[in-house]
């Protein structure tokens, strides 16, 4: 558990003083310690609504100690040292987030047609300074605690779990002077014994998008997990889980193009039936009262919503569950998938920290160069799969695991089979 320092006084997260405490330092200059660390670890206070929250500083998770609830892998080693500073801005002062965002929260006649977000040149082309819409859902997750497992958790994720997770991580969020939890759509938990009063709350929540402005429609951010798309009469529909009676159109030349974008995530998805989907998307409400899509993103994830960007990856997730493992998911945010991350962190080896890499069987030798360089800069030990060219490697030991010498990943040595991975369910 938690424990924190004020003024030598040392309060645990749950003591019944710690709210006051946390009250009469907010707007101080004082920075309370965690004391995860011997020495101490600075934090902040944050205001949310009408009570306060203790917050790690601005780049310090991994200062923090791996069981601590603060701990974070170094930002370089995923795609969010890519849009700290930049796509994201905290204001340690005021306790709130800025986010630049990549893509519109409105629509007149004259905008282009939607698009599927997340293509390679967009990603580019972002090039760290705006969240995309996979971005967004990303920080959003890690934010949330949604990117980290640990057995403990097991069989206590739910729909109802994460949507509370993620309404909380959006607090304290702005975007162009708006709170982000009010661009948020996220679906409640469907109960027929309570239909009514989840069409009352969705009705009033979704008002403001029929009242176009000056030609002008606002547009709202939806996360929710797919259920199935399928053929409309002019196009497709999106049907997400908890919302039966709520269709979200897709033009046809949208639909094409998330084809063509998402075509991997479809396949896993249908392949493995414990995976969910998740479906990021701005949309709006037309004059008839339908909801469109006009701009999507798709993110798979495994049976615990940990977000999983391709078989490999999604083997891995699994076999470190089965496992029993503690550990956090790298996510890519506004990252091309061309460039290397680490595709998660154990955090339960001593007596540093191991970062997981997987070696596509489609890497390049840029690629491999830029990994080369990836594992060099970091503290971390590595761990390496090439997968589609060496059996799978056992997973690294609990205490004393030490990476196999070598000068490239260019040279790697061949390893010895082992059945750490052989209890996943997905199929090429």
């Amino acid at each position: 558990m938690q424990a924190f320092s004020f003024h030598h006084e040392v309060l645990g997260a749950d003591d019944p003083r710690l709210s006051a405490a946390l009250a009469a330092t907010h707007g101080t200059k004082l920075r309370p310690l965690c004391m995860c660390q011997p020495t101490g670890v600075p934090m902040y206070v944050a205001r949310s609504g009408d009570h306060y929250i203790i917050k790690r500083m601005p780049n310090s998770g991994s200062q923090h100690h791996l069981e601590c609830d603060s701990y974070e892998p170094p930002a370089e080693l995923s795609g969010l040292g890519e849009v700290s500073g930049s796509a994201i801005q905290e204001d340690i002062e005021s306790g709130l987030t800025a986010l630049k965002l990549d893509f519109s929260l409105s629509k007149s006649g004259t905008r282009k047609a939607p698009v599927a977000s997340g293509l390679e040149p967009e990603s580019v082309r972002t090039d760290g300074a705006k969240l995309t819409l996979r971005g967004a859902l990303h920080y959003l997750w890690d934010e949330a605690g949604l990117s980290r497992w640990s057995p403990a958790m097991a069989g206590k994720r739910s729909w109802f779990v994460v949507r509370k997770h993620l309404l909380q991580a959006a607090e304290n969020k702005t975007t162009k002077g708006a709170a982000l939890g009010s661009l948020l759509f996220i679906p409640e938990t469907f109960s027929v014994d309570h239909k009514d009063e989840l069409l009352q709350r969705r009705t009033a929540r979704l008002a403001a998008l029929s009242a176009p402005a000056n030609g002008v429609r606002k547009l709202m951010v939806l996360a929710g997990e797919v259920k199935l798309i399928e053929p409309s009469r002019y196009g497709h529909k999106v049907v997400i889980k908890h919302l039966p009676d709520l269709p979200f159109m897709m033009a046809e030349d949208l639909h094409k193009r998330m084809l063509k974008r998402f075509g991997n995530d479809l396949a896993l998805w249908d392949a493995d039936e414990s995976t969910h989907l998740l479906a990021v998307a701005t949309f709006g409400i037309g004059s008839t009262g339908i909801a469109a899509i006009e701009e999507l993103a798709l993110v798979l994830t495994s049976a615990n919503w940990i977000p999983a960007e391709h078989l490999h990856d999604l083997q891995l997730i699994q076999a470190l569950t089965h496992a029993g493992r503690r550990f956090t998911k790298g996510l890519r945010y506004n990252m091309a998938g061309d460039r290397p991350l680490a595709s998660a962190v154990l955090s339960d080896t001593v007596p540093r920290p191991v970062a997981l890499y997987i070696v596509p069987p489609n890497a390049t030798d840029d690629y491999k160069t830029a990994l080369d360089a990836l594992i060099e800069e970091s503290d971390l030990a590595p761990w390496i799969w090439r997968a589609g060219e060496q059996a799978n490697p056992p997973l690294p030991a609990y205490t004393g695991y030490e990476p196999a010498v070598q000068s490239s990943l260019h040279a790697l040595p061949a390893r010895t089979p082992h059945s750490a991975l052989e209890h996943t369910s997905v199929a090429p």
